[in-house]
Formats: structure tokens, sequence, C-alpha cells
């Protein structure tokens, strides 16, 4: 099966005629990325059911956002400074640099670089480079970011995972406890008393220095998140309101996706020249 049918599978249309790749480990896992911002759009673990959202209405423009999957937040995250909201290297198209099966593994590599598009909302030189890996009930997404400049320069970033709810109402996050975490919809800072959190409305949170690993589990539905290099983790459910007035998705979207995002925002990274930093977010469909 190629990417255009995989695509189409998932019911996102709008997108089977992009440039993608799908990989295809040994064991018969399976993820598809796109040209169009290294966008993971689909993962499927060996013998088991898609685990990523990917909205039926979404499109894949120039200069548009893929709604759904892994989209990369580079580098500013979300409105917490004075760039484009999430950044722009989720609206560039990327160069496949390599792909393969090695062991058990399927991997693909993805490069961006600084060009005059990106020198005229950020005025610095960048590479970056993200490695998805998949084997079995597991997928490593490991995102690079290099300073191959003459200055400093220093960013957030965040892997913006949409997980596949069968319901959310149903679901819940686990581990989370005593961790403080903004809540941007009531614009305040509250702590998780409990170690699981419900997703019954709106929810918008960033939990600082969160703890790890994180299970999302939801109607015959386990998939615990970890991570490496990142520090925050991200928990939103846009709600049914919010929902309603996004184009790129169903009015009832929102009740089957749960974004769990490996986050770097309350610190932000200061990357000297010639430095390089590296983050990575695993993810494992349990049972």
């Amino acid at each position: 099966m190629n990417a255009a049918t995989h695509l189409g599978d998932l019911g996102a249309r709008a997108l089977a005629d992009a440039p993608a790749v799908t990989l295809r480990a040994p064991d018969g896992a399976r993820a598809t990325l796109l040209h169009h911002g290294a966008h993971l759009v689909a993962w499927q673990p060996a013998g088991g059911e898609e685990q990523l959202y990917l909205s039926p209405l979404t499109d894949c423009a120039p200069g548009k956002a893929v709604r759904g999957g892994v989209p990369v937040i580079f580098p500013q995250f979300s409105d917490q400074g004075p760039g484009r909201r999430h950044g722009f290297a989720r609206l560039h198209t990327w160069t496949l640099e390599e792909t393969g099966v090695r062991g058990e593994h399927a991997f693909a590599v993805f490069s961006l670089k600084d060009n005059e598009a990106t020198r005229a909302e950020w005025p610095h030189a960048f590479s970056l480079e993200l490695t998805v890996s998949i084997s079995g009930q597991r997928i490593d997404i490991e995102l690079a970011v290099n300073n191959p400049g003459e200055t400093s320069f220093d960013f957030t970033a965040a892997l913006h995972t949409y997980l596949r709810c069968d319901n959310v109402l149903k679901a819940q996050v686990e581990g989370l406890q005593d961790c403080t975490y903004e809540d941007k919809l009531q614009g305040s800072t509250r702590q998780q008393w409990s170690d699981v959190l419900g997703i019954a409305q709106a929810t918008d949170r960033i939990y600082w220095a969160a703890p790890q690993p994180l299970m999302l589990r939801g109607l015959g539905q386990k998939v615990r998140t970890g991570w490496d290099g990142f520090e925050d983790a991200v928990i939103w459910n846009p709600g049914p309101e919010a929902c309603a007035r996004m184009a790129d998705m169903p009015p009832e979207g929102w009740r089957d996706m749960l974004c769990i995002e490996a986050a770097r925002i309350a610190n932000p990274v200061m990357l000297a020249p010639g430095g390089e930093w590296v983050g990575m977010q695993t993810m494992l469909k349990v049972g």
C-alpha cells in the first residue's frame, strides 16, 4: 500500500496526493510522514490500529498547517514570543535525507535548513533534523536542532502529538499528580492533585517539569508517552465550542482526539554557535 492509499484510508483525502513516505517495519508496524513539515500523520503499531488522529478536513497547502498527527513546533511554542504562533517548521517542505530498514526498525530522516523565507521571520542560521523510527508497539520521534551560525539563539519547541480516542470523554491521562501547570484557558497556575486527569471540557494546560511516563487510557486503548531533552508536557483538547469554529476540524472531531505533547517551553534552549540540542518523544502501545 502506498502513502496516498494509506492517507485515503484515514479519511484525509486532501492529503492523498501530497509527497509522503510510508515506513514499514518487518513486524508490520507502519508510519507515514509528509514532506510538508516532516509531519507524521499516521502510526500503526505491529498488528494494531491507527494511534494518531488526523482530521478528515485538513489540507496540505503551502503555508498551511496540517491538523492532526505530530506537527513539529519550532522555534516558538504557541503565542509565547514575538514570532508566528507555533513557529514555521510545520509550514515548510523538508528534505527526505534517508529512509530504510535496519534490523527490526524502519526509519526516516528529514531535514530543514534556514532559507530566505525563514530568515524573514527569524534571523538565524539553523538546521533541523527529524528522525522517526518504528518497531513493534513503539515509535521514537527525535528532533535535533543545530546552530551553524556565528551568533547564539534561543528557541522553544514541541511535538504537538494528536492521539486518537474512541471517546475522549471516557479517556484519562495518568501520571501528573503533584505537577504544577498553567491553565491557558483560565489564565492561572495550579497544581494537579489527582493522578488521573479526565477530559470533560476544553482543556489547554502546560505542565511544567512534567513527570514521565504519562499514560493515555481510553476505551480499549493504552498509550504510554515519555521523552528526553524535552521538559514540559502539554495536554490540549479544543472542546465542542472551539472545535465548531475550526474550518479544518469536523464539529464533533474534539471527541476523537487528545493532544499529549512533549515540549520545551518554561526553559528555552540557548544554543551557542556550533551547538546542538536533541529532544526525543517515545510512544508505546501497551496491551
